[in-house]
């Protein structure tokens, strides 16, 4: 990724979106979305293993592929303002971009809004260079997702909720557009030795005021 604007801000909100295990951990990413971690353990954070920032993201992805979706409908996560959102979590062993994804934060109390854009390919996930599957956790609500089987059939979240909380599901999609309040990329076999990194997003980062 390409930073436009604001070094500091745009590592923070790549932080924000990815909030990639492997590199970042728990503890830093809840310091970068301004929370304060003393005397707050892991299990405070709901289910998500830290605390989001407040403002959540706003995601759209005009085309993509989920493998092996695995849904948990109903849980409660702590945001980084201590409030609590009860919410989706999509688990991916891998989640493809085929074509342009765009990721929105909006800064809250005059702190700037954070684009991300990936104009074509990238992807969360895969497997890492001991063959051994990466994943990707998304806690959030999808608003519009259209699946793309036999015909294109859009309106389907609710269906994909009630399927993915069973089987896993692997399905081609297009016109994602989701409130997200969090996305984790981890590898299992994280650091120097590993170079199969779980995040794979080419694409620029703006800042505005």
């Amino acid at each position: 990724m390409t930073a436009r604007r604001g070094g500091r801000t745009a590592l923070i909100a790549l932080a924000f979106v990815v909030a990639a295990g492997s590199a970042v951990g728990p503890r830093r990413v809840a310091e970068a979305a301004g929370a304060p971690t003393a005397g707050k353990p892991a299990a405070d954070a709901g289910d998500a293993p830290f605390l989001p920032p407040a403002q959540p993201l706003r995601v759209t992805i005009d085309e993509l592929v989920a493998q092996s979706m695995r849904v948990k409908n109903d849980v409660t996560i702590r945001l980084a303002d201590g409030s609590e959102r009860v919410t989706t979590r999509y688990t991916f062993t891998r989640l493809v971009v085929t074509h342009h994804m765009k990721v929105v934060h909006p800064g809250a109390d005059g702190a700037p809004t954070v684009t991300i854009d990936v104009p074509h390919e990238g992807s969360l996930g895969g497997y890492d260079g001991f063959l051994q599957p990466q994943e990707t956790v998304m806690w959030g609500d999808i608003h519009q997702v259209c699946l793309n089987v036999v015909v294109r059939i859009c309106g389907v979240q609710g269906l994909l909720n009630a399927f993915g909380s069973v089987i896993p599901l692997t399905a081609g999609a297009s016109d994602f557009d989701g409130t997200i309040y969090a996305i984790r990329a981890t590898s299992r076999h994280p650091g120097p030795g590993n170079t199969a990194d779980p995040v794979h997003l080419p694409g620029t980062i703006t800042v505005t005021p």
